[in-house]
């Protein structure tokens, strides 16, 4: 069977990649089964450099852990795009103001940025760039995209992150208004994992 090390320790990113590869032939690891390995500098300028760059440094890590040459690592890179912001906050979504700031203090800041531009266009995208390594070489690699804008407030409970400024129009809602199966079905990681299931049923060796 094949193993798949999911690169997160984010529990709501894994519950939402373990949903979409549910019942595929996988055994699904995750950096709660390695020793601490620490994060990689992500000094890429793109989402999709910086999922390469975590997917082969957690690669590099499992393989002096785990002797499986056939280890498939795979890592994500997300975030929220917006126009008004020249694409801010972008790759540096979860570390935008600090680090560890609230994503309530996140909010205010971006509507405190908005309300400097007033006739801009609202309009905003997640994006979600995976990576997967084998043999300490990118097997695989897609993008997931998902349109809207930004909502003129904070409305819903549901999901996590920035979901609660992100309104998808055609649900009229935003994605922390809907619930997790309908999220899933237009959202950017939903879009990149399965891309990733299909690639492992057809020519990633599961």
């Amino acid at each position: 069977m094949t193993r798949l090390l999911i690169a997160t320790t984010n529990r709501d990113k894994l519950r939402e990649i373990q949903s979409v590869l549910i019942g595929l032939p996988v055994e699904l690891l995750t950096l709660a089964d390695l020793p601490a390995a620490g994060e990689p500098d992500e000094t890429g300028v793109t989402f999709a450099e910086n999922a390469r760059l975590k997917a082969v440094h957690y690669a590099d890590a499992a393989a002096g852990v785990i002797r499986d040459p056939e280890l498939l690592t795979v890592a994500e890179d997300s975030g929220l795009v917006i126009d008004a912001l020249d694409g801010e906050p972008g790759i540096r979504s979860a570390r935008f103001l600090r680090p560890d700031a609230s994503y309530p203090e996140r909010f205010d800041e971006i509507y405190r940025r908005m309300s400097s531009h007033p006739a801009a266009p609202r309009t905003a995208r997640f994006i979600c760039a995976l990576a997967a390594v084998r043999g300490g070489g990118v097997v695989f690699e897609t993008t997931g995209v998902i349109e809207g804008e930004i909502s003129p407030s904070p409305q819903g409970t549901r999901g996590f992150g920035y979901d609660p400024i992100f309104l998808y129009p055609p649900y009229g809602q935003t994605l922390a208004e809907v619930n997790d199966a309908d999220k899933l079905r237009v959202a950017h990681r939903g879009h990149a994992f399965r891309s990733l299931r299909t690639w492992l049923e057809s020519e990633g060796g599961i």
